[in-house]
């Protein structure tokens, strides 16, 4: 049974998705070994080194539905890799003229770095897809919301007023630049390893580069510019990133649950009957969507300083901190989908109240724009001056529970200088935005 909630049959339903586990799972690492082997076969064949009726048998004999999967893990508990096992029984499926040209020149982490490489890629294309549908959920947010006003919150207080649109370009941007990031490290992930024993590739003699260059190729592959089974600085890059991702998904979710309280109430996630329930209060609607981006989101991060510990690899071949890695990547992998998917549910789906952001907006009575009355006032009274004036203005307010616009007028010193008109535009949040929505165009200008 599984140890991990995230790959248990029941608890994994709130965690990662099933089309990462297809991606990163141990099936279909096996199956990539496999695929490295035939291709190692196929592309030493077109160089004249692997007899092509060779290469041949072993493409086809390398089917994963074919190992015997008890033989393999007692193999595998007995070298401390799965290579020997499956080399030997791919050898032997593919006959014996044949399977004698299995493997030729490798050694084992080519053949298990090269296999995560390629499930890398085929992950990384997932989360490029998913992501691309959350960063279009937002946009159209931001985009239907840019001037939809509502109170802007610094230490969870009335700050000064924003846009719902604004607050969702802040989420937007991010991740937009996570697209970024993620079309640039690709080429520095998705490498071949391939150098032999220790790096040099010398079993292949003088045509151990152009065996690589073949490889590469055959398996749609950077050819690095040196091996780096020692050097694993694209590993660790590919998962820190993800931690980068599932923490700029970490700060939307959080928002999120801020704005679903019951006392704010001014965003919910979609609703799906029975979702977020709870089993003794009926009423009880509970951001489910954003609890599990957080907590797959610390999953992740908890694995990027494990990832980054395994960089410290001794000499030629690693003794402990490249096999700490299989224990890293396919879970931030996974989980960092799942956040993913988590967070696609609430940018296309998210329900906005904006009649409740303009009563919390106007809970205060226009408190949350003193700093422009205080900026209206300076010119005509000095800045000093008019900070002491609206602040004794805001205490009044409060007192006795009045609008600030009518605290400021029962004050001479205000009411002898500006007329009522001026004082009421003064207060009111809507010509108080700054560059609210230039901003949320130039986040949109980028998607």
């Amino acid at each position: 049974m599984p140890v991990n909630p995230a790959d248990s049959p029941v608890l994994g339903a709130l965690y990662g998705t099933d089309a990462m586990r297809a991606v990163m799972g141990e099936r279909a690492f096996l199956a990539r070994m496999l695929e490295v082997e035939a291709a190692l076969a196929r592309a030493q064949a077109r160089l004249g080194i692997v007899p092509e009726a060779a290469a041949q048998a072993i493409t086809a004999a390398a089917a994963v539905d074919r190992l015997d999967l008890p033989a393999l893990a007692a193999a595998t508990r007995n070298t401390g890799y799965p290579v020997v096992g499956l080399v030997k029984q791919l050898s032997a499926l593919a006959g014996p003229e044949a399977g004698r040209w299995t493997h030729w020149g490798a050694t084992t982490q080519d053949i298990m770095d090269t296999a995560v490489v390629l499930q890398v890629r085929e992950g990384l294309g997932l989360i490029g897809a998913e992501l691309e549908a959350v960063i279009a959920g937002l946009a159209r947010l931001a985009r239907a919301h840019r001037g939809t006003v509502m109170a802007g919150r610094t230490h969870l207080q009335h700050a000064l007023p924003v846009t719902f649109g604004y607050k969702a370009a802040v989420w937007l941007s991010p991740l937009v630049t996570m697209r970024e990031r993620l079309a640039q490290l690709r080429p520095r992930v998705e490498r071949l390893q391939f150098g032999g024993a220790a790096g040099t590739l010398a079993s292949l003699g003088d045509q151990g580069l152009t065996v690589q260059a073949e490889l590469a190729k055959e398996l749609g592959l950077a050819q690095p510019d040196i091996p780096w089974h020692v050097a694993r600085d694209g590993m660790a890059e590919a998962v820190s990133f993800l931690g980068l991702l599932t923490g700029a998904l970490s700060k939307l979710a959080t928002d999120v649950i801020l704005l679903m309280q019951t006392e704010v109430a001014e965003v919910a996630e979609p609703h799906q009957e029975g979702r977020g329930g709870s089993s003794t209060m009926p009423q009880k609607r509970n951001p489910i969507a954003c609890e599990y981006v957080i907590a797959q989101a610390r999953g992740v991060q908890a694995l990027v300083p494990q990832m980054l510990a395994a960089m410290a690899q001794d000499q030629e071949r690693g003794t402990g901190p490249w096999q700490a890695e299989p224990l890293a990547v396919g879970q931030a992998f996974l989980l960092a989908h799942g956040a993913l998917a988590q967070a696609r549910v609430i940018a296309e789906g998210l329900t906005v109240d904006p009649a409740r952001m303009q009563r919390n907006l106007d809970s205060t009575g226009g408190l949350i724009v003193a700093e422009a009355v205080m900026m209206g006032l300076a010119p005509v009274m000095g800045r000093g001056e008019a900070h002491h004036v609206v602040h004794h203005a805001c205490d009044v307010a409060l007192a006795e529970g009045v609008p600030l616009a009518e605290a400021l007028l029962r004050d001479p010193q205000v009411a002898g200088r500006l007329p009522r008109e001026q004082v009421e535009r003064l207060t009111d949040p809507r010509n108080y935005l700054g560059a609210a929505e230039v901003f949320v165009d130039r986040v949109l200008a980028r998607v």
